[in-house]
């Protein structure tokens, strides 16, 4: 599986063989795949014009992130997310990663409004539980203006799986803002792999991009998807042999410096 990575060969969802047994291990507890890679920002432009994608048809999101400014909710391994979508939707999701899904409560796993998910990525993988909710785009405008409380955001249920998974003494309410974070994101289907391609482009302030693609297959399927999908991105010739940072990382690591400093400024106020 150590094979040179070119710009004619992208990377397959390659891991080692411990990774392999490890995914193989935890796919009958989960409830989907999500097979992600992430393009060099150098090659962001042509990678866009070989997928044949047109910008004017992706759809406008503004991500925002919470934390507190030291991070630590993502130390303990818990993201907290809302976002605003093009239209006036808006989502929310409190995630939990890493997770065995065995070890899951069966009455959480039987909400719709939780799911279970391996992403993975060339050389590396995760497993997430994901509780999801839904608002709307100017409720999470008001949020993070400050004109509504953050954790209001939250369905009572979504609180309550922070409140059991969250460091002790970190309050909703008292997260810190990261973001926004503008996303266009472009649904794509693909007849040679008989699925659908998401591709998202996330555009930092300083004019840094991350360009992820990703689709998503049903654990009985996930391993003939990725190299289908190995091939697919092979022939188009698309170099994803870049820094496999995820969108979280990468968001949170770029605003951190942002949020410290409006900190140090409310202190300094006082």
């Amino acid at each position: 599986m150590n094979r040179k990575k070119t710009a004619k060969q992208a990377p397959a969802v390659e891991l080692s063989r411990s990774q392999l047994d490890e995914v193989i291990k935890i796919l009958k507890d989960v409830g989907s795949v999500e097979l992600k890679m992430v393009a060099p920002m150098h090659t962001h432009r042509a990678t866009i014009g070989k997928l044949g994608l047109d910008p004017i048809e992706a759809e406008v999101r503004q991500v925002y992130f919470f934390d507190t400014p030291k991070l630590d909710l993502n130390k303990a391994g818990v993201v907290v997310r809302a976002r605003r979508i093009q239209g006036g939707a808006g989502d929310t999701v409190i995630k939990l990663r890493p997770v065995d899904p065995a070890a899951i409560d069966k009455e959480l796993r039987r909400s719709e409004s939780f799911k279970t998910e391996v992403d993975v990525v060339p050389g590396g993988f995760v497993c997430s539980g994901s509780f999801k909710g839904r608002c709307t785009a100017q409720e999470v405008r008001e949020a993070v203006g400050g004109k509504i409380p953050l954790d209001s955001l939250f369905s009572r249920e979504q609180r309550a799986f922070y409140r059991a998974h969250a460091p002790k003494g970190i309050a909703l309410r008292s997260l810190a803002t990261f973001g926004p974070t503008f996303v266009l994101k472009v649904r794509l289907w693909v007849k040679q792999l008989d699925r659908r391609l998401v591709v998202e482009l996330w555009l930092f302030p300083d004019g840094s991009r991350n360009l992820e693609l990703s689709t998503k297959a049903q654990p009985a399927e996930a391993f003939q998807v990725a190299q289908d999908l190995k091939a697919y991105l092979r022939e188009a010739g698309i170099d994803l042999t870049g820094n496999q940072q995820t969108k979280t990382r990468a968001a949170m690591e770029f605003f951190k410096a942002e949020v410290k400093q409006q900190v140090r400024q409310r202190r300094s106020r006082r």
